[in-house]
């Protein structure tokens, strides 16, 4: 076999474009390996080559499993916003069932001043989590979708969520017992009382078993500066009242609360569990 001459290509400088090709984009469904072409390899030594070489494999770098991801812009809400929370397992079907009905009570107070997020768990997953809105059917519909289904408590992801999402004021959570770690929800609760975000329980106990966990919701909602109510599956209205007051307050604080006082029945009962019934 003969030995190939040794040499060095020498590129031509490149044509310069047509006219009609100034400024004129790749097509979306054109095969983005011709849109590489040698054309687009920069001259001018190796520095350049590897700055294109780079860019032209940071999308794909960025599909690897472990590569850093860019943070996504957090917005800003224009209205204070409340997490409604509910516990969704197998044995909360009477109690979520009455819970859905009433979620309007959250926007009548305020119309237009307040969004709501739905966060429920079940299953041992917190698998709603809605977008916060302003609008109580679209609310109302999410809710009457979901089906309790048995499982391990979640309150722990919620609040986790509640301290990731910007302008939210109150976690409202229906209940019965506390199944996670006391440890973790202790600092869970402790930055959220830093933020200003409330948890404000209401606690059914029409199991004796949710009666142990008492304490647990209240070292939770005490860290945070909330309270825990009382919750009865039989008595809608008084659920209504609660939350009424509860997007009052989420919405103008005590203050708003004390001003509302006599038009909100349930204003009194949560003023007094906050310590603030003067």
């Amino acid at each position: 076999m003969q030995d190939k001459p040794n040499f060095v290509l020498v590129p031509d400088s490149e044509p310069e474009a047509p006219a009609s090709a100034v400024g004129s984009d790749v097509s979306a469904s054109e095969d983005p390996a011709s849109a590489a072409s040698a054309s687009d390899i920069p001259a001018g030594g190796p520095a350049p080559l590897l700055t294109w070489l780079r860019d032209l494999a940071a999308p794909l770098i960025a599909l690897l499993p472990g590569a850093p991801r860019q943070a996504v812009p957090a917005v800003t809400p224009t209205r204070p916003r409340l997490i409604f929370g509910f516990d969704a397992t197998a044995s909360r079907e009477p109690a979520w069932d009455v819970a859905r009905k009433v979620t309007d009570s959250l926007f009548r107070a305020l119309p237009g001043e307040l969004d709501v997020a739905l966060a429920v768990h079940g299953g041992s997953l917190l698998h709603t989590f809605t977008d916060f809105t302003s609008n109580p059917a679209t609310l109302r519909d999410r809710a009457a979708a979901i089906r309790c289904i048995s499982g391990r408590t979640q309150l722990l992801p919620i609040l986790s969520r509640a301290l990731a999402a910007p302008g939210v004021r109150v976690v409202t959570y229906i209940g019965d017992v506390f199944e996670e770690s006391a440890a973790r929800g202790g600092k869970l609760a402790d930055a959220m009382g830093a933020r200003g975000i409330r948890l404000i329980v209401l606690h059914d106990v029409a199991d004796w078993l949710a009666r142990r966990d008492a304490e647990q919701f209240q070292d939770l909602a005490r860290r945070t500066g909330g309270c825990v109510l009382p919750f009865d599956a039989n008595a809608p209205d008084r659920l209504r009242e609660l939350l009424a007051a509860v997007a009052v307050y989420a919405v103008g604080g005590t203050d708003l609360l004390e001003q509302k006082r006599a038009d909100l029945p349930g204003a009194a009962l949560l003023l007094r569990h906050l310590g603030r019934d003067d």
